[in-house]
């Protein structure tokens, strides 16, 4: 377990640290495809944002409730699930987690290629942020943390992405009917908070929605149908991964050899 836990810490630092350093100068085109994509939506007439928006802010309580939710929820439900999963449904671990990573992984190329403003970056059409208006706990609460983020990387959407992940695995493999329905409402959840705070798109939890199913998909598929190759592919993706973390606890030790680097790595 604690090596899994290892290689999701490991893999999701690198993911952050992309985030970060893939648009450091993206806000010109970051605001021309929020134009773009509001534009669209009008057009489709599934320009939702905005109403939502101003509902939420008529009531301050669910407001500062929602902006926490978008804070926490994102990490500890889907970390939660990944070691309910892990210990209680080992046989479906291996394809959850390689579906999730490599949805992740396609998302990194869409906050590089298509750099997007967040609705609550545009007050000229009626957006507010409801932790800046109400001074209350948020992901983006302060400058610190907003250094800390790509604020412009929007689409897709990973809450969504990574509530729906959690969402069909309670339902697929779960037998309470209470955790079913937990998970159908998480992912609902999700997308009402993460377009009622202004910090996505309608269009960015669609596209959030299609690239985890594609992958789970996917994934699944070739766990199932292609399980050797499967394992290689997992092998080659992981193992520089473990071998630069023993390389670093070997520095940090003094040793002269990297404990474990050579054990092969298990899918």
């Amino acid at each position: 377990m604690w090596r899994e836990l290892l290689l999701i810490a490991l893999f999701y630092s690198a993911y952050t640290l992309t985030r970060i350093v893939l648009v450091q100068d993206g806000t010109g085109p970051a605001f021309r495809h929020a134009d773009s994509i509001l534009g669209l939506e009008r057009f489709l007439g599934i320009d939702v944002e905005l109403p939502m928006n101003q509902w939420l802010l008529q009531e301050p309580w669910l407001a500062k409730a929602a902006n926490a939710f978008y804070a926490t929820a994102h990490f500890a439900v889907t970390l939660g699930v990944v070691i309910w999963v892990y210990r209680y449904r080992p046989q479906a671990y291996r394809w959850a987690r390689t579906g999730i990573m490599a949805a992740t992984g396609v998302a990194l190329l869409g906050f590089w290629l298509y750099p997007l403003a967040p609705p609550r970056f545009l007050p000229s059409y009626g957006f507010v942020d409801p932790v800046t208006a109400l001074h209350s706990f948020g992901l983006y609460a302060s400058d610190a943390s907003g250094s800390l983020t790509n604020q412009y990387a929007a689409m897709p959407s990973m809450h969504a992405g990574w509530a729906l992940w959690c969402g069909f695995l309670l339902v697929k493999l779960t037998t309470q009917r209470w955790a079913k329905l937990l998970g159908v409402i998480y992912p609902a959840t999700t997308v009402f908070v993460i377009l009622s705070t202004a910090n996505h798109y309608l269009m960015d939890a669609v596209a959030g929605v299609a690239v985890i199913s594609a992958a789970m998909g996917l994934s699944y598929i070739l766990y199932y149908r292609c399980p050797e190759r499967a394992a290689r592919l997992w092998r080659r993706f992981t193992s520089p991964l473990v071998q630069v973390f023993y390389r670093a606890l070997a520095a940090v030790r003094g040793d002269s050899g990297a404990p474990g680097a050579a054990r092969k790595s298990s899918i």
